[in-house]
């Protein structure tokens, strides 16, 4: 049985003042040149899907909750990375809406099957170099959907801001790269 202590645990971690581990670019603007059904539910896969902002949202935080206790820096810096990944999330989620799709946590595969977003999508682990290593991966695996998505799409204004999202990613790839090699 635990006993109870006369002073609160806490994770000594302050998670106070985090932004956006963003580049300090601007966006473009959030339309698109008309309606598709189509486009809409290709966003929808980068929304939602196996590869998508929802996913690395989730891992991330997952991650940091890992970390928190152990390295503070780490975990601040995932924090700060699931923070850009929601607003990637958001933008998605209007260009779906602007394009007349539906924005849920559900994709519709070729043939019509519907699957709904799960956490069995994640690559979670307790060591950190493998934690670090499967973000690493599912930032590259982001980054080629969304270059396939723009060949696909023939729509500059949804491309300019998927092209943006790719900027960030990269940009998470290289603060991760740079984390794995501070770890011993």
């Amino acid at each position: 049985m635990e006993q109870k202590s006369r002073h609160p645990i806490t994770t000594g971690c302050s998670m106070s003042g985090i932004k956006p581990a963003m580049l300090d670019l601007p966006y473009p603007p959030i339309q698109v040149q008309c309606r598709n059904q189509d486009y809409a539910a290709m966003l929808a896969f980068d929304y939602c899907g196996p590869v998508s902002e929802l996913s690395a949202i989730t891992q991330y935080i997952n991650n940091e909750n890992r970390l928190c206790l152990s390295d503070c820096t780490l975990a601040r810096t995932l924090l700060a990375i699931a923070m850009a990944e929601m607003m990637h999330l958001q933008k998605l989620g209007e260009l779906i809406q602007l394009l007349g799709g539906e924005v849920s946590f559900a994709v519709t595969q070729p043939g019509g099957k519907r699957e709904v977003w799960t956490p069995e999508y994640l690559t979670l682990s307790r060591d950190t170099r493998r934690m670090l290593c499967a973000d690493v991966e599912a930032e590259q695996d982001a980054i080629a959907q969304y270059r396939a998505h723009i060949r696909k799409i023939n729509d500059e204004c949804v491309n300019a801001v998927l092209r943006r999202i790719i900027r960030d990613e990269e940009y998470h790839i290289m603060l991760l790269q740079g984390l794995m090699e501070e770890l011993h």
